[in-house]
């Protein structure tokens, strides 16, 4: 059988991203192209400046691509593009980009969700084993993801409010850390302890939705409580303390929801997938699950990359599921089913 070679495109935020997958699961060239450097001193995405570096990075990206993989635009067999959800203005120049090469070199275009993607990560690295539980943790998203089979999503819990990834960068900012804060919290926490005590939110019982809003609050206000009494604490303890309330509640969910859905596999995927505090914790705690296989991606397939892109396009492809030009941006695209 031929190879299957499938262009993808990223383009959701703040990376401008290209890659060439091979049969869904082989990275022939991957190119990311980082914004962080611009966002910094804002202390946070700004959409328009995000925009503005994809309209002068995408050319660039998909030409290196190319090079990369020592290819053409001949030798593909699709384009495959996010399409949602995202910064819409970001995605716009993704889905252009995307919508003139399929038209210009009469290729098939694929429609990626941006979430879809982050799961199908993991596919890069080891095939899936059905049923499976995703935990997505992202920026933007906090998810637990059931799939019975290829391109088959069903949601069972979500934040209710803030997303991890978000909680992370404004807890960050309250500590005088830079932008993104993720990083910086995940560091600060292996040096300090958790000795303060933080809240859980575990909603009602047997839920697996999320809330980290008043972990939020609750840091904000014990540090403010603190410098209002002249007590200094140790933003090491606080990192700590914080890391271990969000990680706890992600870990103990995702087993409880690996458990009722009888999961052989279960997948970490997403942006804040690439904290030390959390891989460990999966590890530790899926390592006494005997049957259920944990699979972690590498950290360059945490943060937004096109590969995932391309990974999840090729299951779109081989079931036959394929856009046209009045494909458009969709910044609030929901995670459905595809079959």
């Amino acid at each position: 059988m031929k190879d299957r070679l499938i262009l993808g495109i990223e383009t959701s935020c703040d990376e401008t991203a290209a890659a060439i997958v091979k049969n869904g699961k082989e990275i022939v060239a991957q190119v990311v192209a980082s914004q962080i450097e611009s966002h910094k001193r804002f202390g946070g995405v700004v959409p328009e400046i995000a925009s503005r570096h994809h309209v002068e990075q995408i050319t660039l990206v998909l030409e290196e691509t190319l090079k990369q993989a020592n290819l053409s635009y001949h030798d593909l067999n699709a384009i495959a593009v996010t399409e949602g959800p995202g910064l819409v203005g970001a995605l716009l120049i993704g889905v252009n980009a995307a919508k003139a090469l399929a038209f210009a070199y009469d290729l098939p275009l694929i429609g990626v969700h941006h979430i879809a993607g982050h799961i199908y990560a993991n596919r890069l690295v080891k095939e899936f084993s059905f049923p499976l539980i995703a935990l997505v943790v992202s920026g933007g998203h906090t998810e637990l993801v059931y799939m019975k089979e290829h391109g088959c999503f069903e949601v069972i819990g979500e934040t209710l409010d803030d997303a991890a990834g978000e909680a992370y960068d404004k807890v960050a900012r309250t500590l005088n850390l830079p932008y993104p804060g993720g990083p910086h919290i995940d560091r600060l926490a292996h040096e300090g302890t958790a000795s303060i005590d933080l809240p859980r939110a575990w909603l009602e019982e047997g839920s697996f939705h999320f809330s980290f809003s008043g972990l939020k609050s609750a840091v904000i206000n014990t540090l403010h409580n603190a410098a209002q009494r002249g007590i200094t604490i140790d933003p090491k303890d606080m990192a700590a303390s914080f890391q271990q309330s969000v990680v706890e509640v992600l870990v103990e969910k995702t087993v409880r929801a690996s458990e009722k859905y009888q999961a052989k596999q279960v997948l970490l995927s997403g942006g804040v997938a690439a904290n030390k505090g959390l891989r460990t914790a999966m590890e530790v705690a899926f390592k006494k699950k005997k049957g259920i296989d944990l699979v972690i991606p590498p950290l360059s397939l945490c943060t937004d990359n096109a590969a995932m892109i391309a990974a999840f396009a090729d299951v779109l492809y081989e079931k036959g599921i394929f856009g046209d030009y009045r494909m458009n941006a969709h910044p609030g695209l929901e995670l459905t089913s595809y079959i």
